[in-house]
């Protein structure tokens, strides 16, 4: 991957959670790019350090570590690890999230025959794989910004960038947990950039819209590669017709990162969805 323009990061100390995955393992391969030790940090230990071994075999610093974004004796037991492979963190992205079938209906529309059917409704999703899905995007959120945030006070040019997601702005169907939770990410965001502003450290948030992840590519193709009945009705709705890639959203990581192109915009969240928010369906 390459990346679409150059940032000068060198010097820098990036920590990126969920960076085992396919979006933020993107991303740190970028800030690599860019001149920046990546710390790479996912609950899957293996998964990190593979993204990591990819990015030191294209030339740039980086290191995986296993970490649980949910576990705050976790994440300070990587802080202290990082801070002796490679300093302080200078910048922060918060890509630990994710959702789970236990707080998914089957279906978009209830009726009350399903009731007498083998159907999960609103009325069967338990509470523990609510709490699991709220707390892994907005506690997955709010811990790791207290660990590395901590590195950031006194210091110029450091930044947070959160992972929120469409759902913020209207939520989707199925999946009432992950679309509230990322409605706090991004209410979350506003609040830390005003409460850190003074300190000179800015906060944003990228709102992605369709991509193809490990995480929901069931949902949108069968086992035998065909789109299902969901991807017709995204694809339906997104202008530009198509899911976004993973490059798409590195322009705007670089972007927010960049003190010169980026210095005076903080509280932002912004959608990177091909018109999807934009269209009205008419």
């Amino acid at each position: 991957m390459s990346v679409p323009f150059h940032i000068d990061l060198n010097g820098k100390v990036a920590v990126v959670t969920g960076a085992g995955g396919v979006l933020c393992s993107t991303m740190a391969e970028a800030l690599a790019q860019c001149g920046a030790k990546v710390a790479l940090l996912d609950l899957n230990g293996d998964a990190a350090k593979q993204s990591a071994d990819k990015i030191t075999a294209a030339g740039g610093i980086a290191k995986g570590y296993q970490a649980n974004a949910l576990e705050k004796d976790s994440l300070e037991t990587a802080h202290m690890k990082i801070l002796d492979d490679f300093g302080p963190c200078d910048i922060l992205i918060n890509g630990a999230g994710g959702n789970h079938p236990l707080a998914t209906t089957d279906k978009e529309y209830f009726s009350a025959a399903d009731l007498n059917e083998d159907v999960k409704t609103f009325f069967d999703l338990g509470q523990s794989g609510v709490e699991f899905v709220f707390n892994l995007n907005f506690i997955g959120t709010l811990l790791p910004t207290q660990v590395f945030a901590r590195d950031m006070v006194g210091r110029k040019g450091c930044n947070i960038l959160n992972i929120s997601s469409m759902n913020a702005y209207a939520p989707l169907t199925k999946i009432p947990a992950y679309s509230g939770a990322k409605a706090a990410v991004s209410n979350f965001t506003q609040w830390l950039a005003v409460h850190f502003a003074s300190e000179g450290i800015r906060v944003n948030a990228l709102a992605p819209g369709f991509f193809v992840t490990n995480q929901n590519e069931k949902l949108l193709y069968r086992e035998d590669g065909t789109p299902t009945e969901r991807t017709g009705k995204i694809l339906a709705a997104t202008p530009m017709k198509r899911f976004g890639k993973t490059e798409d959203l590195i322009g705007s990581v670089l972007f927010f990162l960049s003190e010169e192109a980026a210095g005076f915009i903080t509280g932002v969240v912004l959608p990177i969805d091909g018109g999807f928010l934009a269209y009205s369906g008419v």
